[in-house]
């Protein structure tokens, strides 16, 4: 690999640059693949095989946006990797519908093969950077034992199936958390994960909107096929306000000075592995889950509401209440009243079920999204937990 692969330091801040944008696409399909299967397999099983699959295609996205942190998307190479990329995660998004079926093996080799693959490719990249070469030797070993993992799993069937991989995700999620640590090889520190704020969350923001526009996907193409009652039109509303909300809710003045906790941080590779590798996926999950709800409100606006549909309502914003709940306290060390206030209500909202109708709990949930943005909107700017100069490394 001819010249440096690695992002200048202290020029200007990296920017997403338009290959990662055209990354991204490839996921825009998978979230809608995941959204689906959990429409046909409503079931507590068919959330714990969507939850499992949704942390898959997790891992897999934001492991690449750390890596185009650090190396130029703008490089030749790098490009080469992320098409690479691509082509694997579109195999293991149009196997996803058929992961626990008779395309396990497919989805495990295509996750395997995108996670190691990247591991080598970085680890031949910073080979002249003593310390990063050391922290991806770690993260390879990692993504190589999760990959067996997967593929073990992809072999075997059902009820085995289902265990190894919830043994790999939870590998997945142990990484990061253990510094990566390998016998022999050592741990790694968040000190040498020095990352650029505004790219990360940037990049976490892009990742949340795909997840939005796929709930807005969703009830528009389900709205254009009814006939617009009153019942369907109040879903509809109710469905579009929420999304509103939840984007409203994120995208706040908090969201900006996560970025700004990340660049002050003496420690920036610590408060990104909380703030963007580990809470998004609670907003990601709840947004998914809302989108479930919105769809099935829609189609069956009126009488009573089933257990299934019911959950999709309540605990998809509740997760993403969570989720950003969690995020605040990941960037800021301080616990959001608001956010606290909403999980609490909605909670609340499950001792009504019996006495509303689908689009009546939508409307209901709606309404707790949309008091926590206009309470945070007339909150005071967030200020950063502790933050302090970030020191510069010795040239």
């Amino acid at each position: 690999m001819a010249g440096s692969l690695l992002r200048e330091k202290g020029g200007q801040p990296a920017k997403v640059g338009f290959i990662e944008l055209f990354f991204d696409l490839v996921f825009v399909f998978a979230v809608t693949q995941i959204s689906h299967t959990l429409l046909e397999h409503l079931t507590w099983m068919g959330a714990l095989q969507g939850a499992i699959m949704l942390c898959a295609l997790w891992w897999a996205w934001i492991d690449t946006s750390w890596i185009t942190n650090w190396l130029d998307p703008e490089h030749p190479h790098v490009r080469l990797l992320l098409f690479a990329l691509m082509a694997a995660g579109l195999v293991m998004s149009t196997s996803l519908p058929e992961a626990f079926g008779e395309k396990g093996l497919v989805f495990a080799c295509a996750f395997a093969a995108l996670q190691v693959g990247r591991g080598l490719f970085t680890l031949r990249a910073v080979r002249h950077d003593k310390s990063m070469h050391a922290n991806f030797r770690r993260i390879t070993v990692w993504a190589a034992a999760g990959g067996l993992l997967w593929i073990v799993g992809g072999v075997l069937q059902d009820g085995a199936r289902l265990a190894v991989w919830l043994v790999a995700v939870a590998l997945e999620f142990a990484g990061p958390a253990c510094y990566f640590w390998v016998p022999g090889l050592g741990r790694s520190h968040t000190s040498e994960w020095e990352v650029q704020g505004e790219h990360l969350a940037e990049r976490v923001g892009l990742f949340v909107i795909i997840c939005l526009g796929e709930s807005v996907l969703v009830m528009g193409a389900t709205f254009a096929g009814l006939n617009w009652t009153a019942p369907v039109v109040g879903a509809f509303a109710a469905a579009f306000i929420g999304t509103l909300a939840m984007w409203w809710i994120y995208f706040a003045r908090a969201h900006q000075a996560a970025s700004d906790a990340i660049e002050q941080s003496d420690d920036s590779g610590r408060v990104a592995r909380r703030a963007y590798t580990y809470a998004p996926i609670l907003v990601v999950a709840g947004v998914i889950g809302t989108a479930v709800g919105d769809e099935l409100s829609l189609s069956h606006p009126g009488g009573p509401i089933e257990f299934p549909a019911a959950m999709a309502l309540i605990g998809g914003p509740m997760l993403f209440l969570i989720g950003a709940l969690t995020f605040k306290l990941a960037s800021f060390g301080v616990w959001s009243p608001s956010r606290l206030a909403g999980v609490a209500a909605l909670a609340a909202l499950i001792f009504a079920v019996p006495w509303l109708t689908p689009a009546g709990l939508a409307a209901s949930a709606t309404a707790v999204l949309v008091g926590v943005a206009a309470w945070e909107s007339l909150a005071r700017r967030p200020t950063p937990h502790k933050a302090a100069p970030k020191k510069k490394r010795p040239s």
